[in-house]
């Protein structure tokens, strides 16, 4: 008897482990043939000895491991075109994502046997002819097809795909005219950088504008394709005059100018030192080091590194904390690093400090940033959250940031911004920062706008980056020298950033860029200078020559360009909040400056007279000076 029960034991003991390490045989077989007959540069641990459902890259079974449900490579170095009969035989997947690949050819005739497919991401590969007939998929949520060479029409079958949630086909080659996709579920429409033409139908008016940027549509909501440095919103704009004069708000009490003297010199001897080495650190400071010997080593399992979609970037949690890392910079939110990751990739990875919002709020407000895509705003790559450790993943650039390109290394040797790259600098800046503050319904704040949180991009305008952090933060600290030059005034007492006070900031970069001074620094007797109210008093006296940046004066015919400047950025530093001027107004005034610099480039580096001959407009004509202590 208890010899049966033995064999009783051991027979239900293998059906157990039977049932464990069952795999979908079918499916296995198609997933080899795939990767048989498929370029790939990146190694695969896929193999016949082991469980498909347990241990394979990037493939998901359901809970009996009778199927495979999902399966996703991305950025995997698949190319060529997709073996025919492999994919097709995964009839029960729901989701497939093969984006950021060098995937070409045609789509796939027989992915219309995937009947189930809920989700579709194949952006950033090289497909080209027509897109599928929509109508074979009847359980679609997402489709993402932007970033290929996909051309035609789109299909009116895509309006048969009624659970339909977010439809990407931006940044093909598609002509003719958009179908009337009266889709109530749809929430996410992109249809930029394509040659369609006609109208916009009216069941897709609610969608912005961007949505069809870059097409031959006519609709009050769709954009005619960009003249070439020119943003998607703007419009032709007259010269601009001088601004309207604001009351002169000059009376500066002794006693608070003592005050603010006294707290200036304390802040300077505690963080003046420190603040250099952190923003300029030497070669000799600069070691590497291992993102995981500061994070956390018990890191919660459950969590995992969140991309976004259109990230071409392949690389988990653990990849990430290996990576050697270098520090940029200490900032107000954290520390900034350099991660350069074992497959060359190189990224900026912010450890956030002080983050106070739950873990929902933190993933929603990332969902905002993560949504923006713009060419003068730094992308948020990836984000990850757990009770000890907050990361944000953002792109690296090479040349530094515009503060270090200002100010650091001054003296023999140093090569000069010129008055053009500084003109760049604005404009992407300026664009930038309004693209920000349209988004989430008009609301999204930066919150931190600085000379050292702005990049320049592959065409030279520069790039923001840091974008929202604030609203996830506690309330703004007390802040360090620099950052404290930024802050508009009602910053310091409410501690709240606003749509007017990134306006500021801006105004601040801008005197920043013509002075090539720092918003507060010392002078060489320690004595300590407030950018704005020096640039107020330099106005009031009309002692011109000393402004602007003396490496500005070698370049002649650009002193009305940067007078006009000044005058841009006098505008954004009065201290009334609702005096500034908006950000979409700035960017047309910015833009104005560039296109006349552009129709009068130098053609030597002939050295200007040190006597500007426009003369700049005094405190009264520009607006009150700022002269109570941030």
């Amino acid at each position: 008897m208890g010899k049966k029960m033995d064999l009783l034991f051991i027979f239900l003991l293998g059906a157990i482990f039977s049932s464990i390490l069952a795999d979908p045989v079918e499916d296995k077989q198609a997933l080899l043939d795939f990767l048989e007959h498929v370029h790939h540069s990146r190694s695969f641990n896929w193999s016949k000895e082991t469980s498909v459902c347990n241990s394979w890259t990037g493939v998901t079974c359901d809970n009996d491991h009778s199927r495979v449900i999902a399966l996703r490579l991305p950025g995997m170095g698949l190319r060529g075109p997709i073996p025919p009969k492999t994919l097709s035989r995964l009839s029960a997947i729901q989701i497939l994502c093969l984006r950021s690949n060098g995937i070409s050819g045609s789509f796939p005739s027989d992915f219309s046997e995937l009947k189930n497919l809920t989700m579709l991401y194949l952006q950033f590969n090289k497909f080209s002819g027509p897109l599928p007939d929509f109508s074979v998929w009847n359980n679609l949520t997402i489709v993402n097809l932007s970033n290929n060479g996909f051309n035609g029409s789109v299909p009116p079958s895509a309006s048969k795909l009624t659970h339909l949630t977010a439809f990407n086909l931006s940044n093909n080659s598609l002509s003719g005219d958009i179908p009337d996709l009266n889709i109530p579920s749809l929430q996410q429409l992109d249809l930029a950088n394509n040659n369609l033409t006609g109208i916009v139908p009216k069941s897709l008016e609610r969608f912005p504008s961007w949505a069809f940027f870059g097409n031959n549509l006519s609709s009050e909501n769709a954009l005619p394709p960009a003249l070439p440095g020119q943003p998607a919103n703007a419009q032709p704009s007259k010269k601009a005059k001088k601004l309207s004069e604001p009351a002169l708000l000059a009376i500066v009490i002794g006693g608070c100018v003592m005050l603010f003297v006294l707290i200036a010199l304390l802040m300077i001897c505690c963080y003046s030192k420190r603040q250099k080495e952190q923003e300029f650190p030497a070669k000799s400071q600069i070691k590497e080091v291992s993102l995981k010997k500061k994070a956390s080593e018990n890191h919660d399992k459950n969590n995992r590194l969140v991309f976004f979609e259109g990230c071409n970037l392949a690389f988990d949690l653990e990849d990430l904390l290996r990576a050697s890392a270098e520090v940029l910079g200490k900032g107000t939110f954290g520390v900034t690093y350099k991660a350069a990751l074992e497959d060359a990739t190189t990224v900026a990875v912010k450890r956030l400090k002080e983050v106070t919002s739950a873990k929902r709020e933190f993933e929603q407000q990332m969902e905002v940033i993560g949504r923006i895509s713009h060419e003068n705003v730094s992308a948020l790559r990836a984000y990850y959250y757990s009770k000890d450790e907050k990361l944000v993943v953002h792109d690296y650039y090479d040349q530094g940031s515009v503060s270090a390109l200002l100010h650091g290394k001054r003296g023999e040797g140093r090569t000069s911004l010129d008055w053009e790259t500084r003109l760049k600098i604005a404009v992407g800046a300026a664009r930038g920062i309004a693209h920000i503050h349209s988004q989430n319904n008009g609301k999204l704040v930066h919150g931190n706008i600085k000379a050292s949180n702005i990049f320049l991009n592959s065409e030279g305008y520069g790039c923001v980056s840091d974008i929202g952090l604030a609203a996830v933060m506690s309330p703004m600290p007390p802040p360090v020298m620099r950052a404290a030059g930024y802050r508009a005034p009602e910053v310091a007492d409410t501690r709240k950033a606003t749509q007017a006070s990134d306006v500021y900031s801006f105004g601040v970069l801008l005197l920043e860029i013509l002075t090539g001074k720092s918003p507060i620094h010392a002078t060489g007797g320690e004595e300590i200078v407030h950018l704005v109210r020096w640039v107020h008093s330099v106005v009031r006296e009309e002692w011109t020559a000393e402004v602007f940046d003396v490496e500005l004066l070698r370049y002649p015919n650009i002193e009305e360009e940067m007078v006009e400047m000044l005058q841009i950025g006098m505008s954004c530093v009065v201290r009334m909040p609702e005096q500034r001027p908006k950000m979409s107004d700035l960017v047309r005034m910015v833009e104005e400056i560039r296109r006349a610099n552009a129709g009068s480039q130098p053609s030597s580096e002939t050295k200007a007279d040190t006597t500007a001959s426009t003369p700049i407009p005094q405190a009264a004509e520009i607006g009150p000076s700022s002269s109570v202590p941030q």
